[in-house]
C-alpha cells in the first residue's frame, strides 16, 4: 500500500511537472506574443508620432514659404502700380508729364502730345509693363488691336438736363 501511495504520488508529481512545463511554455509563448504585439504598437506609435512631427514641421515651413511668396508678389504688384503712376516723371519718358492722363485700365495712360504747349501732335495710348514678361492681358490686346485698326473716334456728349 505504501508503495502504491509512493507510486501514486510519484506519478502525480510527474503529471504535475509535465502540466507545469506545458503551462509554463504556454505562458512564455503568450508573454512573448503580448510583448511582440506591444513592441509593434509602440513602434507604430513612435513612427506615427515622428511622421506627425515631420508633417507639422513641413506644414509650418510650407506655410511660411507661401506667405513669403505672397508678400513678394504683393510687393511686386504695389511696386508696379507705383511705377505706373510715376512713369511720366522718369527721365527716359519721352513725353511732357503734363500731357499724360492716367487711366489705369484698360490702358495706363493717354498722352495728348503737345497739348500743354497749345498744340496737338498726336494721341498716344500707353500701357506700362514691369516684370519679366511684359505680356498684355486679353483686354489690353483687344484695345491695342482696335486702335491698330483705326477704330478710334472723338465724340461730344451733351448733357440735356435743364
Amino acid at each position: 500500500m505504501t508503495s502504491t501511495l509512493v507510486l501514486f504520488f510519484a506519478l502525480l508529481a510527474v503529471y504535475l511537472l509535465m502540466k507545469y512545463i506545458q503551462l509554463r511554455g504556454r505562458i512564455e509563448s503568450r508573454a512573448r506574443d503580448l510583448y511582440e504585439a506591444w513592441q509593434a504598437r509602440e513602434m507604430d506609435r513612435q513612427v506615427s508620432e515622428k511622421a506627425e512631427n515631420l508633417f507639422r514641421a513641413w506644414k509650418m515651413d510650407e506655410e511660411k514659404r507661401i506667405r513669403q511668396d505672397a508678400i513678394k508678389k504683393s510687393e511686386a504688384v504695389i511696386r508696379g502700380k507705383v511705377t505706373e503712376h510715376l512713369i511720366p516723371y522718369f527721365p527716359d519718358f519721352e513725353y511732357n508729364p503734363k500731357d499724360a492722363r492716367f487711366l489705369g485700365t484698360p490702358v495706363d495712360f493717354i498722352i495728348f502730345d503737345g497739348l500743354s504747349e497749345g498744340e496737338m501732335n498726336k494721341v498716344v495710348f500707353v500701357e506700362v509693363k514691369s516684370g519679366k514678361t511684359g505680356a498684355l492681358s486679353p483686354r489690353e490686346k483687344l484695345v491695342r488691336d482696335c486702335i491698330g485698326r483705326g477704330k478710334v473716334s472723338y465724340e461730344i456728349i451733351h448733357n440735356r438736363e435743364n
